[in-house]
């Protein structure tokens, strides 16, 4: 079985960067960006994130993408096949993903029923809060995750396949959403909002919340990027595709906002912040717009297929891990782990209803299964992969990978100086953040 990520690849170089670019772009695209750029300075933001983009992101990137390529292998076999003791930094991110899909498949439950809902009443909810805090948010989530395992089944081709589908569709419904927003009264209040620079509202918190952004916004340490990867044929230009797909992931965060803010200032509302944002801001505006349920129609759907590439992404590592460590046929891995994937998540499900009062270190389970894995997994598996691959390993063997795709390759030396000394320091700051985060709420400091 271990030759099984050699058998398994992508069939063309589109449905490669699309489905990659699909695991990238999700809720965090659609909601967190817009807002962190309008209370962060606005566009001196986006230039401290693209910053970041350029020195963290794509460098990252390129490091575990030719590191799946290179070993062929999901992300544990891939780190121990540099170092014996490195196999730790890839189970970090396969138990990152895996209780990542728990409570993102949540949301993606909240998604279907809002989609349901407008579709067969014209409306949404009648209370969101009353609806997240009930059983039969546990169906909706069922039936998310359900769908991802379904995806899951066909394997490469099936992803492949879904994402040459959903992605242009997501493109599609954003610039007719965009088309309708900016063009409301009162619309450049929005834009203002977002792109404006606001030098009072831009400090050292913003720098980190940018750094932060990249991070989870290209799924980095998650081993989603090794896993696909390891799918990718010989030939292929990975400094590229990394830079197209960072690319199209800032580019559907800044149309998010475009989309978003410029209705939300047009009904004198309030930019919420998550949840609220989508589930209760936003249903108001449409409710206001003239043909509003097809306008949210348009707009769960894209959300709806945002996450859905992300889940199947997470999904996928989960899967590749127990199909290269295990030894399980790849339906067996996708179903079982599946399963348990739903357990774990249904205390997520029920923690706004039956479940609100338990409480571990202060957080409700939704929000303390998110603190472990934005806050200890990722980061610390990034300073892991920091010493494994830039200090006990040789980054030329990486180097030479990308030479594979890509003759020449001129960045080499800046590349690896990044990896070794400048990758470090930044994956530390959102480590120590993220202490910080978890310090604050559990001690009140």
């Amino acid at each position: 079985m271990k030759h099984e990520h050699r058998r398994n690849q992508w069939t063309s170089r589109l449905g490669f960067v699309l489905a990659t670019a699909g695991a990238a772009i999700g809720l965090g695209n659609l909601w967190k960006f817009p807002y962190l750029m309008g209370r962060n300075g606005g566009f001196s933001f986006l230039i401290a994130y693209l910053v970041f983009v350029l020195v963290l992101g794509i460098p990252v990137m390129m490091l575990e993408m030719s590191l799946g390529r290179h070993t062929g292998k999901d992300p544990v076999s891939s780190y121990r096949q540099v170092h014996p003791k490195a196999g730790i930094t890839g189970l970090f991110g396969v138990l990152a993903a895996f209780i990542i899909l728990s409570y993102y498949s949540v949301i993606g439950g909240w998604l279907i029923k809002y989609l349901v809902s407008y579709a067969t009443t014209f409306t949404a909810p009648a209370d969101f809060n009353a609806f997240i805090g009930s059983w039969e948010a546990v169906f909706w989530f069922f039936l998310f995750l359900g769908a991802t395992v379904l995806i899951c089944l066909k394997g490469v081709h099936g992803i492949e396949k879904v994402s040459k589908i959903m992605m242009p569709l997501l493109f599609i419904l954003l610039l007719i959403i965009i088309v309708r927003s900016v063009t409301l009264p009162g619309a450049m209040d929005g834009l203002r909002f977002i792109f404006v620079p606001e030098q009072a509202s831009f400090s050292l918190s913003s720098i980190s919340a940018a750094l932060g952004q990249v991070f989870y916004s290209l799924s980095l340490c998650m081993g989603i990027t090794i896993t696909y990867g390891s799918y990718l044929p010989k030939g292929e230009n990975i400094p590229k595709s990394c830079a197209n797909v960072a690319v199209m992931d800032t580019l559907v965060a800044v149309l998010a906002g475009i989309a978003i803010f410029p209705a939300v200032f047009a009904f004198g509302l309030a930019p919420g912040q998550g949840p609220s944002l989508i589930f209760g801001t936003l249903p108001k505006v449409f409710g206001s717009l003239a043909g509003g349920p097809v306008f949210a129609v348009a707009f769960f759907i894209l959300i709806l297929f945002a996450a859905v590439t992300s889940a199947i992404a997470l999904l996928e590592v989960v899967v590749s891990y127990t199909v290269g460590n295990w030894g399980w046929p790849r339906r067996r891995a996708v179903l079982v782990m599946g399963l348990l994937i739903f357990l774990l998540g249904i205390p997520s499900s029920l923690s706004f209803g039956p479940l609100a009062d338990f409480k571990i270190a202060g957080y409700n389970f939704f929000d303390f299964v998110g603190v472990l894995t934005d806050n200890i997994l990722l980061p610390v598996g990034g300073i892991l992969m920091c010493w494994f691959l830039g200090w006990k390993w040789d980054l030329n063997i990486l180097a030479d990978e990308m030479e594979d795709g890509c003759p020449g390759f001129r960045l080499r030396r800046i590349w690896i100086r990044c990896i070794r000394y400048l990758t470090p320091v930044l994956v530390l700051i959102v480590t120590i953040t993220g202490f910080i985060s978890i310090y604050q709420t559990v001690f009140g400091g």
